[in-house]
């Protein structure tokens, strides 16, 4: 049953492998008010499943069958139940009280929020020049060849109505998957806004991610869809942004997480 400030019931869903000292962190930002967490677990090797369930015992745990982020995200948003299905990650990157905005987009009328590190509002502690040159590139690459206004092309917090997500038709194991979630659904006419997201630095471990290799994968995601004959919209995607989080929202959630980190150390 929704207990929170919207109508629609909300599933979130975090793909993770081998991620247990970051949960608490990432778990401490997510709103009271969330119908359903769903973690995607990558046949993790340390304690990431038991630490999520000892956190939020109504978790519910899908054990990945293939590898790759793009696979544990499909498996995650075929399982959700809910009216709106949140992606976020388990590195603490993303900040689980800015899921409201995204929520916020969807019941005022947009099929697909996007979150956008360059708005105004947004912002990264954590992308490299290379990295966010690169991220430029594809952005404007996308945006010529689909008729999009995108401005921020290789994120993953984002946001949508599930039953959006046959249009989508989701099909790819990588890092790619959030290219290929923003290019069809473009391609489906769906109404996208961008929400203005900070991006936070890893908080333990080692990113998976490899600049050059998933750059390629997604230069060639965006070729092979268009190729594939899908024509660009008649009329530009107009995304727009929503108001982004209070200084006050944003300085809770800091304290949040930080109130847990030194829980975590003390123990």
């Amino acid at each position: 049953m929704n207990k929170g400030p919207f109508a629609a019931t909300v599933s979130v869903v975090v793909p993770a492998l081998n991620e247990a000292d970051n949960l608490p962190h990432v778990f401490a930002t997510l709103p009271s008010w969330i119908d359903e967490v769903i973690l995607v677990d990558g046949n993790s090797t340390d304690d990431t499943v038991a630490v999520a369930l000892s956190l939020r015992p109504d978790l519910r745990v899908v054990t990945q069958t293939r590898r790759g982020k793009g696979n544990a995200l499909t498996e995650g948003f075929a399982a959700a139940k809910s009216d709106i299905i949140v992606m976020i990650d388990a590195d603490g990157s993303t900040d689980g009280r800015e899921i409201t905005l995204f929520v916020q987009a969807l019941v005022e009328g947009a099929d697909f929020a996007k979150g956008s590190r360059y708005v105004e509002g947004g912002g990264s502690d954590d992308i490299s020049p290379t990295r966010s040159l690169g991220n430029r590139v594809l952005t404007f690459i996308t945006n010529r060849l689909y008729g999009t206004r995108y401005t921020d092309l290789c994120y993953g917090y984002n946001a949508f109505w599930s039953r959006h997500l046959e249009a989508m038709a989701l099909d790819c194991d990588g890092f790619e998957i959030e290219t290929l979630m923003n290019v069809r659904a473009a391609q489906a006419g769906l109404d996208i806004r961008e929400v203005p997201s900070h991006e936070r630095c890893r908080i333990h471990g080692v990113s998976n991610l490899h600049a050059v290799r998933d750059g390629w994968r997604v230069l060639k995601t965006i070729l092979r869809e268009r190729a594939n004959g899908s024509a660009p919209p008649k009329n530009d995607i107009l995304t727009t942004c929503v108001t982004s989080l209070s200084g006050q929202e944003r300085s809770a959630g800091r304290s949040a997480v930080a109130s847990t980190r030194a829980g975590t150390m003390s123990s």
